[in-house]
């Protein structure tokens, strides 16, 4: 860690270049002999991202890793949504990375620690929690030489695997993980009363059910309807059964739980579009509850592959969005109109639909185009 970059010009050089061109950038030479143009860049692209995922450390004196630790990092909303639902006396981060989920975790215990074996890492983020006033104790040790040696117990172990291997390709397999969960989990839960471990949006969650023993909660983290993370919570004391929640942070949408496993004996019922149409969030798509969904709210769905569901009534409490609308034939579109275009279960994708209709994007009125179980339909907004 070069603590030059904090010298005042320096910063002023670097705030002045965050709008520039990147690539142009580091082919110049550096102007400051102390500091590399590759680490002003990094500065740069962390300041960049911290807009964007953690405005809280957009201040003076924080510095930035390399930008592969940036992406992995969680942003700051779904990180101060795991701090509300987890608390305790003593708490470790065993991957802790750049330490944004430790930083909103720790307001929620009393002793914190963080375990990183990037000792460049691990003292950025040290310096870091100086900075912002955090206390904790920093350990650079490897995760399996740590686990070895630990005499202690926690109340709460958390993990962010590394989801890339050795040769930098994405993986999504626990047993491919950094480190491998599912040869440690029974080793985390001898020395704490519950584990979170978060992982790609991508995994699935019937594989985690299978290989997991000790599940108990899923969290199905959305935001802004881009689902950003599943995390899992293990525990000595499950009872066997796993809840689901699904949230969509940043909206107005209510949460929603459920038993996982109860999709197989629920049954949706179907009906043609009535005056509400519930398209759920990205969350709720992701955890596959389409039976449940219309059992739970008393909807009908339109159509087997088809996740829309109809309504006379509307009802608030919906995990997604709720438009009026009414079907219409295609001669009824007016050409050159603005529409915000949604395709499910029909042949066009929306740029294939806004070329034959002549439609341009945007704007506060809709146009689905879906089936049901009569066929296809044009769904408009009232």
């Amino acid at each position: 860690m070069n603590k030059q970059l904090l010298k005042k010009e320096i910063q002023q050089f670097i705030n002045a270049n965050l709008n520039a061109d990147l690539h142009s950038l580091l082919l110049k030479k550096s102007p400051f002999p102390e500091v590399s143009i590759q680490e002003i860049v990094q500065q740069i692209k962390g300041k960049q991202v911290a807009q964007k995922k953690f405005p809280f450390l957009l201040k003076e004196g924080i510095i930035f890793p390399p930008q592969l630790n940036l992406e992995q990092s969680s942003s700051e909303k779904t990180a101060l949504y795991k701090s509300r639902i987890l608390k305790g006396k003593k708490f470790i981060d065993l991957t802790s990375g750049f330490g944004i989920d430790a930083y909103y975790l720790s307001e929620s215990f009393e002793e914190i620690t963080l375990v990183e074996q990037n000792a460049e890492l691990l003292a950025i983020v040290e310096h870091n929690w100086n900075v912002l006033g955090r206390k904790a104790k920093f350990v650079n040790q490897n995760l399996e030489d740590f686990l070895n040696e630990n005499k202690e117990t926690y109340d709460v172990i958390y993990l962010d695997p590394a989801r890339r291997d050795h040769n930098k390709n994405k993986v999504f397999l626990l047993e491919d993980l950094s480190p491998d969960i599912i040869e440690i989990q029974e080793k985390l839960l001898s020395i704490s009363n519950e584990a979170v471990i978060k992982l790609s949006p991508l995994i699935d969650l019937k594989y985690l059910v299978s290989v997991l023993p000790n599940l108990f909660r899923i969290d199905i983290i959305a935001l802004k309807n881009d689902v950003k993370e599943v995390v899992v919570f293990l525990s000595n004391q499950n009872s066997g059964k796993i809840i689901c929640h699904c949230v969509n942070l940043e909206s107005h949408e209510a949460d929603f739980s459920f038993d996982f496993g109860s999709e197989e004996s629920a049954a949706a019922e179907f009906g043609e579009p009535e005056k509400y149409i519930y398209i759920p969030n990205n969350s709720v798509l992701k955890a596959g509850v389409f039976n449940v969904i219309s059992e739970k709210f008393k909807l009908k769905k339109l159509h087997t592959n088809t996740h829309l569901y109809t309504s006379n009534q509307k009802i608030t409490d919906f995990p997604g969005r709720i438009l009026e609308m009414e079907v219409i034939e295609a001669k009824q579109i007016v050409k050159k109109s603005q529409f915000n275009i949604i395709s499910k279960n029909y042949p066009l994708k929306p740029e294939e639909i806004k070329k034959k209709y002549s439609l341009k994007d945007g704007g506060e009125s809709y146009l689905i185009f879906t089936q049901s179980k009569k066929g296809k339909i044009i769904l408009k907004s009232v």
